[in-house]
């Protein structure tokens, strides 16, 4: 019988948090909640608390970090949204515990330090993109790998032009066609900033160069990526679009959990569509990429822009074609940082004010 696994969930009120207590909820006797934490939804956390008995919360960063250093777990799932995640990551990293990650951020903006902490398999992907990669590479060794292919839905402005994106408004930016995410995270997607994210985050994790890594449109979000290898065939994990698989995997790699989703109905027509990316009308890859090739502070500055022009667009401040326009300017100003906690924090500083900095010219 398989030992139940200690569980710390960081970000539990999020959307990321809510699914996994889900997951946890059917399966009490493969998973135990051993601490929880939060940024700031006191009220949510306590309720989460009284219905797992769990003893141990945080609210805020510093807290979760103290949380994952003195509760004993199996697995900590980083749920938490930005790069504010990088701390908790770091220390879950320190532990030698197992850590599934979600918040992809902490891993694109610590790059180099997150790298030199993790051990061999420690490091699980939660994303759904980056959790089927790993289903596939299970397949065939390193070795036999051509390159790997990112599917985005496209967003809720598939197929459109740059210009007849000036005026969009921010409740269209959250019309996600397939996926239910918080505001940043929707975003992005509408921005394809969280595809290039994506393409940063999949070099870091699988170690594979950026020229290999290719991104295709994808609308049904049923196929979740796929993996190339060197014979011609391409291994693709298809499932219905839902995050409790790839959580689930993250809580138990690389076990699966019966019953965790619903599986597609062979019975019933169905069509899948593949398109290029139109990099004309969504530059955020191809800039992604170049930021990731330059490595250092860089993927931190192009993230903190970013997420300082979401905020901006959502205030009403800037239009949505503005915020790439923020980010790229950002990114060309930077002067490249010294890789270590401290210089990527004032990367990330010297990024915000940059962007707000151009936020108010505008």
């Amino acid at each position: 019988m398989r030992p139940v696994r200690r569980v710390i969930i960081l970000g539990s009120t999020g959307s990321i948090g809510v699914q996994a207590l889900e997951v946890i909820a059917a399966n009490r006797d493969r998973f135990e909640v051993v601490g929880l934490g939060a940024g700031s939804n006191r009220e949510l956390i306590e309720r989460q608390a009284a219905e797992f008995g769990v003893e141990n919360t945080a609210l805020g960063t510093a807290e979760a970090s103290q949380l994952v250093r003195t509760v004993e777990s199996d697995v900590v799932l980083n749920g938490i949204t930005g790069s504010v995640g990088l701390g908790p990551t770091l220390a879950t990293l320190e532990t030698g515990t197992t850590l599934a990650l979600a918040n992809k951020e902490s891993l694109i903006v610590g790059g180099d330090l997150v790298k030199a902490l993790v051990k061999p398999g420690q490091l699980v992907p939660v994303d759904s993109e980056h959790s089927a990669i790993a289903q596939a590479l299970r397949s065939g060794t390193r070795s036999e790998v051509r390159r790997l292919v990112i599917t985005a839905s496209g967003g809720p402005f598939r197929g459109r032009s740059r210009e007849s994106l000036a005026t969009v408004t921010p409740r269209e930016a959250l019309k996600h066609p397939t996926w239910n995410m918080g505001l940043v995270v929707t975003t992005n997607s509408a921005t394809l900033v969280n595809k290039g994210l994506e393409v940063i985050e999949a070099h870091l994790l699988f170690d594979v160069a950026y020229d290999d890594i290719e991104v295709t449109v994808h609308p049904q979000s049923i196929v979740h990526s796929m993996v190339e290898f060197v014979d011609g065939s391409t291994l693709a994990q298809a499932s219905p679009p839902d995050m409790r698989l790839p959580i689930s995997l993250g809580l138990d790699w690389p076990n699966r959990v019966a019953g965790v989703g619903v599986p597609l109905d062979w019975t019933t027509s169905m069509s899948w569509q593949f398109e290029p990316l139109d990099n004309e009308t969504f530059p955020a890859v191809e800039l992604a990429k170049s930021v990731g090739r330059a490595g250092g502070t860089y993927p931190a500055v192009f993230n903190a822009a970013n997420e300082q022009a979401v905020l901006a667009f959502h205030a009403g401040r800037i239009g949505y074609l503005d915020i790439l326009d923020i980010i790229s300017a950002v990114v060309d100003e930077h002067e490249a940082g010294e890789s270590s906690l401290a210089g990527v924090l004032d990367a990330e500083s010297w990024a915000r004010a940059a962007a707000d900095a151009l936020i108010n010219s505008r």
